[in-house]
């Protein structure tokens, strides 16, 4: 079995239900900790879970929402938990011919802005430009492995 994540007639992801399920509970965590609406919800069979339908402006927001949020964090294990989603969320949304442009780092930027999540030992920042490019390089690999 497996889920069909669409726009229109054009299936973005057909992931397996295992791992539609668990993107999908994802979805919902990160819609609550950006404040945003993923754009992503019941699709043209009404009822059938396996069919879901991406709604492309809402879901640009939301992926842009995501990828600022994601690039602005200096903290490791954020990074760590969210870069797979992220990936993931890029990736799908380039599919969908959604423009996903990676923030540039101005000289001498680091991730992080201002701090309000505290992480031990030190302040292990990584530059911006090495958060996007990694991100980058995750959603293009993740792109290969998802099927149509």
């Amino acid at each position: 079995m497996s889920m069909n994540f669409d726009i229109g007639d054009e299936t973005l992801w057909n992931p397996s239900n295992s791992a539609g399920r668990l993107f999908l509970r994802q979805v919902g965590v990160f819609e609550a900790e950006l404040g945003l609406p993923s754009g992503i919800g019941p699709g043209k069979y009404w009822g059938d879970p396996s069919t879901l339908e991406v709604d492309p402006a809402v879901f640009a927001r939301f992926t842009r929402g995501l990828v600022a949020w994601y690039c602005q964090t200096g903290h490791a294990v954020i990074h760590a938990l969210s870069e797979g989603f992220a990936a993931t969320v890029v990736a799908l949304a380039r599919r969908a011919g959604i423009d996903v442009e990676m923030p540039e780092a101005g000289p001498g930027h680091v991730c992080g802005g201002s701090q309000s999540d505290v992480q031990v030992p030190g302040n292990p920042l990584a530059a911006s430009a090495a958060v996007v490019a990694a991100l980058d390089t995750r959603a293009r690999e993740t792109d290969r492995w998802m099927a149509r």
